[in-house]
């Protein structure tokens, strides 16, 4: 397959082969869902429920980093978190053909959750807790952490070397990503160690699909080890947000309120690894036709004003 279109060779009758494979009988009815960084796909099933087909991106993850993420998600699933876990076929859940790697997972469907009210932020704070008692039990070995190699420089690199960032911006831009790199590595060091854990690692609600039965989380493609409050800080937008998640939270397991200090830091990297993510996956046709404003000066422009503000705000100097 080829570099530059990672998913050119990935048609519609791949994927219908793929579930086949599996001993599955697709209808024909196909749906394609929200990702970038993975192709996902809605397969309609003879007689049965739809079932959902995730192709991951060549070269992203190595096998026994994928092997983690399900091994995790089924821990999950068995001690009964409400958590879309890999289907097993022939004992395994990392599938292969035609050069691809897939998962195929139940089909559940939800709305998105009222992060204004207080009752199903406590019960994220409790589903959320409930997720890092389990994730607490062990390390990941192969899906690395969150951490500044991971959210600032290899960004950084990705961006330099980018056709997109003009010219005339690359030393304003090395200067203020160089800024936020200083000032969250000061927070870090003034917050002292924290214990990492196994997170879901992209805890937005975009990730979370919410139904009668309450809440239920999906897509562990980011999963890695970090402080627990990544988990926490995307769902609550300021702080009577923070307080009720952390109600919920701490009825099942105990927090560590010094890492409200790391939100800050956390939230710069998440903005400055947005840019770089972008820029390193510009060869797929998908992302120029998602991020149409990445290929603009005046988006560059903003971001490095951006990342100054979030340098200041960090108390850079």
């Amino acid at each position: 397959m080829s570099a530059e279109a990672p998913y050119a060779n990935l048609t519609p009758d791949h994927v219908l082969d793929a579930v086949t494979a599996c001993g599955l009988w697709p209808d024909g009815r196909l749906l394609a869902l929200n990702s970038y960084e993975n192709r996902v796909w809605q397969v309609g099933l003879e007689d049965t429920s739809p079932v959902v087909a995730k192709f991951y991106r060549p070269n992203r993850w190595s096998d026994a980093a994928i092997l983690e993420e399900h091994t995790f998600a089924h821990e999950l699933a068995t001690a009964e978190l409400p958590l879309v876990a890999p289907l097993m076929f022939g004992g395994r859940t990392l599938l292969h053909h035609d050069g691809f790697r897939y998962a195929l997972t139940p089909r559940r469907g939800g709305r998105a959750p009222s992060l204004e009210s207080t009752e199903q932020l406590e019960w994220l704070g409790r589903l959320i807790a409930r997720m890092h008692l389990i994730g607490a039990r062990t390390t990941f070995v192969h899906r690395g952490r969150i951490d500044r190699a991971t959210l600032i420089e290899q960004p950084i690199q990705a961006v330099l070397a980018s056709s997109l960032l003009p010219p005339p911006l690359q030393a304003r831009y090395r200067l203020a990503a160089q800024r936020v790199d200083e000032a969250v590595a000061q927070r870090f060091e003034a917050v002292g160690p924290v214990r990492p854990l196994r997170l879901h690692g992209d805890c937005h609600p975009g990730n979370v699909l919410w139904t009668d039965d309450g809440p239920h989380f999906v897509d562990l493609d980011d999963a890695r080890m970090g402080p627990a409050v990544q988990d926490l800080w995307m769902l609550a937008g300021d702080e009577p947000a923070m307080d009720a998640v952390l109600t919920g939270y701490q009825q099942f397991r105990e927090f560590d309120y010094s890492e409200l200090a790391l939100v800050p830091a956390l939230r710069a990297m998440r903005q400055l690894h947005y840019a770089g993510w972008i820029a390193s996956r510009w060869h797929d046709p998908a992302f120029p036709a998602a991020f149409p404003f990445a290929a603009e000066s005046r988006w560059w422009e903003q971001h490095v004003d951006d990342l100054h503000e979030l340098a200041d705000g960090l108390g850079a100097g």
